[in-house]
């Protein structure tokens, strides 16, 4: 892969803090104590009581300022005294700022301090745009609906595309190699485009997608062998198109956006027994046709539904929560009690259906048609920010610029919006634009990011990656 330093708008990284490493700097908003300060009483805190201050301290820096400012402000907390200092080693506090910071549970290097100081590190290489990108080769090709790429999903470990001939195809991120190509059953179709993959879930080893047909496939990516079985049987007639499939990696629903019948929008299962559990919803009834045409046109978006397991308070336990989209309405709800919308909005301006997205904090992004972007808190429903994805760079807002093809996704701390061949990447915590990427890839049919890795399939039949890890 090569090098690519993406063209930015600002100097530094934007959270209060210089390029390089900051564990061991004071800076921003955080000032380190003064030298001549009397810090007798402090040095006989209980050790419990500084892990737990400097925890909050980090997380309210988080919260704030942005994640990348929860380095500098421990630094500050750790040059009070000796007592402080040797709290820095205690690897219970860095595993708890690493899950509560950055998301992660799961350990990949020696210790959680190194785990906590790589993804800084990596989400610094984010937010100044320093990457190595490459592209990921596939020859298994059948036909020509085999190099048109309808969606995908990235874990820690790989990347799976959905194409419009039904392969699915699961690279690995690290190697950047094919690992395996899965095809669904063959049978008879309503439409050239019935087995085209609508959306794909991935946990752990296992692997989930679905078809327009409606029809939803499990297999394992390693060990299987490119064997699949067939988990739920589509009844397209009654059901209409299954436009969108998705769920969480690690949380117990998946859902399918459908259109084509009536109060029939949503289908959810119990990913464990694979049991059809709720079906009902209103939602696409308006874009019934266009459901039924995506059977013969592919080049049509009518609808997105993302799912993120989120807290609504601290009494309650975790919920899984999806935003669902068409051109003319969003809705959010909870998928234990699906039939009650938690939150609904409808614009005369119109939403870009591929604009949505959800990041594992629990905030979501939509596009209206003029170019105007919302970020927004799922458990609160509170505006985080606003900004307008033509307006990056020295970009307008004209006629021309808001009919070209809009494709996004989300991360934790950043969104990225394809706009006529040039990814754009925002902070969400106050809607700052960063950079754009320097490669030129063409229209976009699918994005996905995680926080290390943004995935493209462009018009061009080829899979772009870029790689933003500490390591790379």
């Amino acid at each position: 892969m090569s090098s690519s330093s993406s063209s930015s708008s600002e100097d530094g990284n934007g959270n209060g803090n210089g390029g390089g490493s900051t564990i061991a700097r004071r800076g921003g908003d955080f000032e380190g104590p003064s030298t001549s300060r009397q810090r007798a009483v402090n040095e006989v805190w209980p050790e419990h009581f500084v892990e737990a201050l400097a925890a909050q301290v980090a997380i309210d820096a988080s919260h704030s300022i942005g994640r990348l400012a929860a380095a500098p402000a421990l630094a500050n907390v750790f040059q009070v005294c000796s007592t402080w200092r040797a709290v820095s080693r205690w690897d219970a506090l860095w595993h708890r700022l690493t899950r509560s910071i950055w998301g992660r549970a799961q350990l990949l290097h020696d210790t959680w301090h190194d785990e906590f100081v790589y993804w800084h590190r990596t989400a610094q290489n984010f937010h100044t745009g320093r990457s190595a990108h490459g592209t990921l080769a596939f020859d298994d090709v059948d036909n020509q609906d085999g190099y048109t790429c309808r969606c995908m999903t990235m874990s820690d470990r790989h990347l799976a595309c959905g194409f419009a001939d039904g392969a699915v195809r699961v690279f690995d991120l690290a190697m950047h190699n094919h690992v395996v190509t899965l095809r669904p059953h063959e049978g008879n179709h309503l439409g050239q485009f019935a087995r085209a993959v609508s959306g794909i879930v991935i946990n752990g080893a296992t692997l989930a997608f679905a078809t327009l047909d409606g029809d939803i496939h499990v297999a394992m990516i390693i060990g299987g062998g490119g064997v699949i079985r067939r988990a739920h049987e589509g009844n397209v007639v009654n059901d209409g198109a299954l436009v969108d499939f998705t769920g969480c990696g690690s949380g117990r629903w998946w859902v399918g956006l459908y259109a084509g019948a009536p109060n029939r929008a949503f289908h959810i299962w119990d990913s464990v027994t694979e049991e059809l559990v709720y079906v009902n919803g209103s939602l696409t009834n308006p874009e019934s046709v266009m459901g039924w045409h995506l059977l013969i046109n592919e080049n049509q978006y009518v609808g997105r539904v993302r799912v993120v397991t989120t807290i609504i308070s601290e009494e309650e336990e975790d919920h899984q929560l999806a935003v669902a989209c068409t051109s003319s309405r969003l809705i959010v709800f909870d998928l234990r009690n699906p039939a009650v919308t938690l939150f609904e909005e409808e614009s005369n301006r119109g939403f870009i259906v591929t604009s949505v997205d959800v990041s594992n904090d629990a905030r979501y992004i939509r596009v209206d048609n003029r170019g105007d972007a919302r970020v927004c808190r799922l458990g609160t429903l509170e505006e985080v920010c606003r900004f307008n994805i033509y307006g990056g760079a020295g970009g307008g807002r004209s006629g021309s610029q808001r009919r070209v093809m809009v494709m996004g996704c989300m991360n934790l701390g950043y969104a990225l919006m394809c706009v006529g061949g040039m990814i754009r990447v925002w902070e969400v915590l106050h809607g700052g634009y960063l950079y754009h990427f320097r490669e030129r890839i063409g229209e976009v049919n699918a994005v996905v990011a995680n926080e290390r890795y943004v995935a493209a399939a462009s018009s061009d039949r080829r899979i772009h990656l870029w790689d933003f890890g500490a390591d790379q």
